[in-house]
């Protein structure tokens, strides 16, 4: 191996998505071998391994965006910077601020001010919200308000959705063969709507709240119905991966990662079905036991 070659190349999993696996998605992730420009995703920088040897790697940009919601200032995010109205749309959306019969009249992106601005038909009572602005443990400072649980009570997840245990392993497989920044540069999160073992929609940002927000925006934007569909991070389940999963109502969260005691706790309110370190063989449920069918009899879960 060359000492060039940087340590996500070296952890790239067996085989890839083959070109019908990937047609399956609704929206996936612009990297692969088709020659897809990323300069404005990634640039290339030098560094030195464990063994002082020069490497050349790609670095994910991080860029900021500045969101209105009409006239009012909202907040600034950290972000790579790709579908931009799909993050403003869904953030708003998963934050209470616009509700999902709320007419949005326009949605403008400015590259160069690197600012989106959302219009809607009416005034929505955004500054009471603004208030109650928040601070969340989400990778790259996410930002949460107060109001972001006003719905939490009242959404009833759908009690007779289910999901063998079969059918993670191809879920997950396929998510992991399929290109990605993460395979390419590291240093991001993805997140995965899923209808049962086939994946939807695939984005990614530098806080996976963020790629969250992206796909409730595009739901929201295809009139894309969620209430059977999975949910999957890359990230912790802590209690903003879970109340906004409930927000979209999805009833199954899906992570390679652990939880957190308040994110659990949420699950259980909710009635949400909430897996976590599905990897290899293993995984963990830790609510809504009801949605799963458990006849897989251990087989690989992918890595």
């Amino acid at each position: 191996m060359s000492p060039t070659q940087t340590s996500q190349q070296r952890k790239k999993p067996r085989g890839k998505a083959s070109a019908e696996e990937l047609a399956g998605y609704l929206l996936r992730p612009a990297v692969g071998d088709d020659g897809e420009d990323l300069s404005n995703l990634t640039q290339a920088d030098q560094g030195r391994d464990e063994n002082g040897q020069a490497q050349e790697l790609s670095v994910i940009k991080e860029r900021a965006l500045t969101l209105y919601l009409n006239d009012q200032e909202i907040v600034t995010m950290m972000t790579i910077g790709d579908h931009p109205k799909d993050l403003a749309r869904g953030y708003l959306l998963n934050q209470n601020m616009l509700a999902a019969n709320d007419e949005i009249e326009d949605i403008d992106y400015d590259d160069d001010l690197e600012v989106v601005v959302v219009r809607t038909k009416r005034q929505v009572n955004y500054l009471e919200k603004l208030k109650k602005k928040t601070l969340t443990s989400g990778c790259a400072q996410g930002t949460a308000f107060g109001d972001m649980m006003e719905r939490f009570d009242e959404v009833k997840l759908d009690p007779n959705v289910r999901l063998r245990t079969s059918q993670l392993a191809p879920l997950l497989s396929l998510i992991n063969r399929t290109p990605s920044l993460y395979l390419s540069a590291g240093a991001i999160h993805g997140c995965v709507l899923a209808d049962g073992a086939r994946p939807l929609v695939y984005m990614e940002d530098v806080g996976r709240h963020n790629a969250v927000d992206k796909i409730a925006g595009f739901a929201h934007r295809q009139s894309l119905g969620l209430r059977d569909k999975v949910f999957f991070t890359t990230g912790r389940l802590t209690s903003e991966m879970v109340i906004k999963t409930v927000q979209m109502e999805i009833p199954i969260l899906v992570s390679r990662s652990g939880f957190t005691q308040w994110g659990v706790d949420l699950a259980r309110q909710a009635g949400l079905t909430l897996i976590g370190r599905a990897k290899g063989r293993r995984f963990t449920l830790m609510a809504g036991e009801e949605r799963l069918i458990f006849d897989s009899h251990g087989e690989d879960l992918g890595d």
